[in-house]
C-alpha cells in the first residue's frame, strides 16, 4: 500500500513523466495486441495470400492506433484512450472481414444444417463431395471439370465458409439423396413403337425398382416438409418425332452417387433387347442409307443428231 500510494504522489508530482509512462504502457499493449493477432492468423489461416493480407491489415491498424495514441498524449486533443481501442477494434473488424464472415459461416453451417462431410454439394460453381469442415474452410472432393459425368477429378478443393452467404449452395443428398436423370434413343420409322416402349419401360422398372421404392418414402417427407407438389418417382417415357427418327426420352430416378454406373448399365440392357427383336426394333442412326441408284439414261451422238433435225 505504501507503494502505491508513494507511485500515487509522485505521478502527481511528476505528471510529464507520469503521462510518459503511460503512454509507454499503451504502446507496449498495442504492440503485444499486434503480434498475438499475427501469430493467431499465422496459425488458422492456410492461404497465404488471406494470411499475408490478414497480418499486414492488422500492422497498418496497429501502427495508425499507436499514433493515435501519440496525439492523444502529446497534444491533448484526444483523452479517451478507450476511443482510440474503439478505432483500433473496428479497423480490425474491416480487416479481417474475410475471416469473420468465415467463422460466421462454419456457425451458420453447423446450426441451420446446410451441409455436412459426406454430403455432395455445388458451391461458388464447385462441384465434389464435402470431406471436412473447419472454422474457416470446407474442403471437397472435385467432381467433373475434365472428366466426365460424376467422377473424381483428383483434386482437393478448400473453399472459405463466407461463401454461403453470398450465393446459393446445391445440395444433392441433404433432404433426398435421389436425382431424377434422362438420356434419349433414337428408333428408327417403321420400327414397332409399343413394343419398344414396352421393353425400355420393362428394364428401366426392373433395374430401379429399388430406387423408386426408397425414394417414395423419402419424397413424402420432402412434401410434408416444403411447399412443393408431388411427383413421379417412375420412370416415364416421352416420345417426339423427329426428322430422322422417333425420339424416345428415359427419364428416371437414381442414387446421386450411381448416375453414370445406372444410365451405362440401362443403355447396355436396352441395346441388348433390341437387338433380340429380330429387326422389329431398330435403333436409328445420322448415317444416310441409299435404298435405289437411279437409272440414268444417256442420248448417244445420233439421237442428238436427230433431234436436231
Amino acid at each position: 500500500m505504501e507503494n502505491l500510494e508513494y507511485l500515487s504522489q509522485w505521478m502527481e508530482a511528476h505528471p510529464t513523466a507520469a503521462a510518459l509512462i503511460k503512454y509507454l504502457f499503451w504502446a507496449v499493449v498495442v504492440l503485444g495486441i499486434i503480434q498475438y493477432l499475427r501469430r493467431l492468423l499465422r496459425k488458422n489461416i492456410t492461404d497465404s495470400n488471406v494470411r499475408y493480407k490478414s497480418q499486414k491489415g492488422v500492422e497498418v491498424f496497429g501502427y495508425l492506433l499507436l499514433l493515435i495514441l501519440t496525439v492523444s498524449y502529446f497534444t491533448g486533443n484526444i483523452k479517451d484512450v478507450a476511443l482510440a481501442i474503439g478505432l483500433f477494434t473496428a479497423g480490425i473488424t474491416i480487416t479481417l472481414q474475410e475471416l469473420i464472415l468465415s467463422i460466421a459461416g462454419s456457425v451458420y453451417i453447423f446450426l441451420v444444417k446446410v451441409y455436412q462431410p459426406g454430403d455432395r454439394i455445388e458451391i461458388n460453381k464447385i462441384k465434389g463431395d464435402v470431406i471436412d469442415i473447419d472454422s474457416i474452410y470446407t474442403t471437397m472432393m472435385e467432381i467433373g471439370e475434365w472428366v466426365s459425368s460424376d467422377n473424381y477429378s483428383g483434386r482437393i478443393v478448400k473453399l472459405s465458409n463466407a461463401f454461403v452467404f453470398r450465393g446459393p449452395v446445391y445440395n444433392y443428398s441433404r433432404d433426398f439423396p435421389f436425382i431424377w436423370d434422362e438420356f434419349n434413343l433414337p428408333i428408327r420409322y417403321g420400327s414397332d413403337r409399343e413394343l419398344a416402349k414396352e421393353l425400355i419401360l420393362k428394364i428401366a422398372s426392373e433395374e430401379l425398382s429399388s430406387y423408386v421404392h426408397q425414394s417414395e418414402e423419402q419424397w413424402k417427407a420432402v412434401v410434408g416438409r416444403y411447399y412443393i407438389e408431388d411427383a413421379q418417382v417412375a420412370p416415364s417415357l416421352a416420345i417426339t418425332l423427329t426428322d430422322n427418327w422417333i425420339q424416345f426420352n428415359l427419364r428416371y430416378i437414381v442414387d446421386y452417387k450411381k448416375r453414370r454406373i445406372t444410365k451405362h448399365r440401362l443403355n447396355e440392357l436396352i441395346a441388348k433387347a433390341i437387338e433380340q427383336t429380330g429387326g422389329k426394333v431398330v435403333l436409328a442412326s445420322a448415317t444416310f442409307e441409299i435404298v435405289r441408284v437411279p437409272v440414268l439414261q444417256l442420248d448417244s451422238e445420233e439421237d442428238n443428231k436427230k433431234g436436231i433435225n
